[in-house]
């Protein structure tokens, strides 16, 4: 396994076509733009690493046998699970923001289950080829970004249905040795710090849209693979200083990026599904269990952050004693506890699928995810609220080398003797950083918009059989419920 420095500088020699503000950037590692969601990333590295966490970042394959990031692990049990979600609370604690792996782990195990039951199907020889490239991924500690999100196109039409064929990936030349991909991915945290790309489609398929039911493994560098990064809210404080980011060493959320498959070639080894569109709606389901599962887990701990910051800000402001003030952080704990439980109730009531891996209860995962939705939004406003209006007003931080002015701001920014104006400003902006737009907007549509979880509860909950339990218990004559 790398260490979190060894894969910052794994990262050096990856000769990726990245752009960022109309310009290639020669350097990922070196960008102020990238480097907080580098060291985000390394985190999950550290981890596994650390002594203090390596029982919870680290694993056993299956398959080698040999301890393993548990970032690149098949989770085998009920105990796989649980310490899957534990982690990503831990690297959440650490980081304040999002650490960017959990799409390829949630990719690696969808991938791993479903090329196991198309083989058993057709005879084909995808999990095979699939276990070959996981060990491989394993034994180097690679970075994968999962690419799931397609751009779409108009969402009321089917993916062969769009004006444009490339709107969602697709296979445009089968060779002897291999295909060529074309297309776009969009959204892609971490992209542009990952080794390889794990490519999957991103929603059920008709019977004739082969094409379109593809996955396969691209080198992040492979010819022909575009990376375009995103913009974020305030993100020009990254080369503007330090304090005023809030965040420094981590950023915001994960980096995005869109990437552009520019025909690419993959070989048959890195090929995992190719036409067997069935299989596609079963792939996104499972992924989107696994994934919502994450976010019960990931936002609990960086709303731990949240938490602390709001409490300190409290303390220093000198209304911690006051009752409104306690009630609404015991409100912001209860509910980050509350997105937490969901995360775990999910893991330990975990089933198997018939190649052995674990699945969560798809039930509570949704759950899980949907209060997440909802409870992250109300413990920023409740931290917004406690923290008070300065935040939205802080000057820059060069003021505080302004001579002009700079004994000022240190004068009138102290609240308490004891605590320096720079400690309350250093808060304030972790405040804003995290109940911004951009995390937000993360938390609410990543693993799924709220609407999508509550499409899975409608079709997993047993309406019949709550309405039997109910016409039993008041006594009404035919206990069977009308259909």
């Amino acid at each position: 396994m790398m260490t979190g420095a060894e894969y910052i500088e794994s990262l050096r020699s990856l000769k990726t076509e990245v752009y960022f503000m109309g310009k290639r950037v020669e350097s990922v590692v070196d960008h102020p733009a990238m480097r907080p969601h580098i060291n985000s990333a390394a985190v999950t590295y550290d981890v596994a690493t650390n002594p203090e966490t390596a029982h919870l970042g680290s694993a056993v394959s299956h398959l080698s046998g040999r301890t393993i990031n548990r970032w690149t692990h098949i989770p085998q049990n009920q105990d796989d699970l649980v310490k899957k979600a534990m982690m990503l609370r831990v690297a959440g604690q650490i980081t304040g923001t999002c650490f960017q792996r959990c799409v390829g782990m949630d990719g690696f195990i969808t991938t791993y289950s479903t090329t196991y039951e198309m083989d058993q199907k057709y005879g084909t020889d995808y999990h095979e080829r699939f276990k070959r490239f996981l060990i491989a991924t394993q034994d180097k500690d690679f970075m994968t970004d999962g690419a799931m999100t397609d751009p779409k196109g108009d969402r009321s039409k089917s993916p062969s249905q769009q004006h444009d064929p490339d709107l969602f990936v697709r296979v445009v030349e089968q060779r002897p040795d291999g295909i060529v991909i074309r297309g776009a991915k969009l959204h892609q945290t971490g992209a542009i710090n990952s080794h390889q790309i794990l490519v999957m489609p991103g929603q059920g398929l008709q019977p004739h849209e082969k094409e379109y039911a593809v996955i396969c493994a691209v080198p992040a560098a492979a010819p022909g693979v575009v990376f375009v990064f995103g913009r974020q809210v305030n993100d020009s404080r990254k080369w503007e200083g330090e304090i005023d980011q809030g965040n420094a060493t981590y950023g915001t959320v994960g980096g995005e990026a869109m990437i552009i498959f520019e025909d690419v070639f993959v070989p048959h080894e890195r090929v995992f599904m190719n036409g067997e569109t069935e299989f596609a709606a079963m792939l996104v389901d499972r992924f989107a269990s696994y994934h919502r599962q994450n976010y019960g887990a990931c936002k609990s701990g960086n709303l731990d952050v949240l938490v602390g910051a709001t409490a300190a800000l409290a303390d220093i402001h000198g209304v911690a004693k006051a009752g409104h003030v306690r009630d609404k952080l015991t409100e912001m704990a209860h509910l980050v506890e509350t997105m937490y439980s969901g995360a775990l109730a999910c893991s330990f009531n975990c089933t198997h699928l018939g190649c052995g891996t674990a699945f969560v209860d798809q039930t509570l995962a949704n759950v899980s995810k949907f209060n997440t939705a909802r409870y992250y939004p109300e413990v920023t406003r409740l931290a917004q609220d406690i923290a008070g209006g300065f935040i939205a007003t802080l000057p820059s931080e060069k003021e505080l080398e302004n001579p002009r002015v700079a004994k000022y701001i240190h004068k009138y920014y102290q609240t308490r003797p004891d605590v320096p104006a720079l400690d309350r400003i250093r808060l304030g902006r972790l405040v804003e950083n995290m109940t911004g737009a951009t995390p937000i907007i993360e938390c609410m549509h990543g693993a799924g918009s709220p609407q999508a979880q509550k499409v899975v509860l409608q079709r997993q909950i047993d309406w019949l059989k709550r309405i039997k339990l109910a016409r039993r218990i008041a006594g009404v004559a035919n206990a069977e419920a009308p259909k």
